[in-house]
């Protein structure tokens, strides 16, 4: 044993090695499993940077949960008031995993200028509102505070200040029909805008505006603890499917729940798509890196013919010649590891700190700058998983040694 790792220490960094004819192709195969690393580590860290930038749009929007009456049969537009007299509000003890519970309201209606006029869905939001993701979306002016009396501040997007000519500051008239009845007169209510946001979904931003839920909640002749809807905030969103289940068996028969995955079904099953691109490009990049070191390896064996022919007569075993070179695989393959997370991690380091790459359609992405989220478990997992997958990908090309006859190979040039 003693000698094998004699041998592989030579073999790794022996001045023969490094001036032989199997030199540039060792530097091949490192630079093919660093650079298939860097690429890997990208597209996990694009791919859940931007399913968990979505992801937090969307819930900005919704919450991740959403509790209801079923008369208002899953409408984005409150018919059916619920109480505020809840055993899961303000805090929802019964379900563990609930960071936050919110009671919201919306209303159809228009907001008419002199120039024109845009349709909206006005959100009535209160004091419980969460405006964490709101805060990065904001461009310009500062977010309304709705905690104490009743005011007219909005929060309105870009989208819709650009289509009716408003800024921070401006005031505008609303219009909101009457249980949805023309022949009586609508009710009117003028805000003023204090923000201007842009969250990059284009469907969201040209309809939603947010205003104070006493307002909605007068125009609809609502108590002053009842609301449209409850809005749920999860702390791990994977377990979303679970916790939807275990929040509609927790809640009274009267109120129905519906998650974001439901709700905007396409949108996510577009997201899922993204784990089978990631897949497909980790799988292709590992064979390539694999093949590479396979091709390696037998180079260094045929240039190590003589040497395994001498160590056979010696009485080494087939095998201890075969560990001589697997551990000469698994130096050059950290080597390659160790490059291509240099390279790879510091880039994605940069973007997100910098954000230099962006999208050139940030419309059909719904961001403008390319997101990157990666942990270090997903590291270490892809690392370790390269070095296995690599290595036993060379335990084939591995046993040509069982084969060399020392005779033959002690005269081999």
């Amino acid at each position: 044993m003693n000698l094998a790792f004699f041998i592989a220490k030579r073999l790794i960094t022996g001045k023969e090695t490094k001036n032989s004819i199997s030199a540039p192709i060792l530097k091949i195969a490192i630079a093919a499993i660093a650079i298939g690393l860097i690429m890997m580590l990208i597209a996990i860290a694009t791919s859940l940077g931007l399913k968990l930038k979505i992801r937090e749009k969307i819930a900005a929007f919704n919450g991740h949960i959403q509790i209801y009456n079923y008369d208002n049969n899953r409408s984005d537009v409150s018919v059916t008031p619920v109480s505020l007299n809840q055993d899961f509000y303000p805090e929802f003890t019964n379900v563990a995993g609930v960071a936050h519970v919110q009671g919201v309201a919306v209303r159809a209606g228009i907001i008419r200028t002199d120039e024109t006029f845009e349709g909206i869905l006005a959100k009535g939001v209160g004091a419980d509102f969460k405006w964490d993701n709101f805060q990065e979306f904001l461009v310009v002016g500062e977010l309304p505070d709705f905690s104490g009396g009743l005011n007219e501040e909005t929060l309105i997007s870009q989208t819709l200040a650009n289509k009716l000519n408003l800024n921070v500051g401006d005031t505008y008239l609303s219009i909101f029909l009457k249980d949805g009845d023309l022949s009586k007169p609508p009710n009117n209510r003028r805000f003023k805008v204090t923000g201007i946001y842009q969250s990059g979904f284009e469907e969201l931003d040209a309809s939603y505006v947010l205003i104070d839920i006493r307002h909605i909640q007068r125009m609809n002749k609502w108590e002053a603890d009842q609301v449209g809807h409850f809005e749920v905030f999860l702390q791990d969103f994977n377990q979303l499917q679970q916790k939807t289940a275990e929040i509609y068996g927790k809640t009274v028969s009267s109120l129905d729940t519906q998650n974001l995955g439901n709700k905007y079904f396409k949108i996510f099953e577009w997201l899922e798509l993204f784990d089978l691109n990631t897949a497909l490009i980790i799988g292709i990049m590992i064979v390539v890196g694999g093949i590479n070191m396979i091709t390696a390896l037998l180079v260094l064996i045929l240039e190590r013919t003589q040497m395994i022919g001498i160590l056979k007569a010696l009485g080494s075993q087939n095998w201890t010649i075969r560990k001589v070179f697997l551990i000469n695989a698994t130096y050059l393959i950290g080597l390659g590891l160790f490059w291509g997370n240099i390279i790879g991690l510091g880039l994605i380091f940069m973007q997100q700190r910098f954000q230099f790459l962006k999208f050139p359609n940030p419309e059909e992405y719904y961001v403008t700058n390319i997101p990157v989220d990666l942990s270090l478990f997903n590291i270490l997992l892809l690392n370790v998983g390269v070095m296995v997958l690599c290595l036993l990908m060379l335990l084939v090309p591995s046993y040509a040694i069982s084969k060399i006859s020392p005779v033959k190979a002690i005269k081999f040039e």
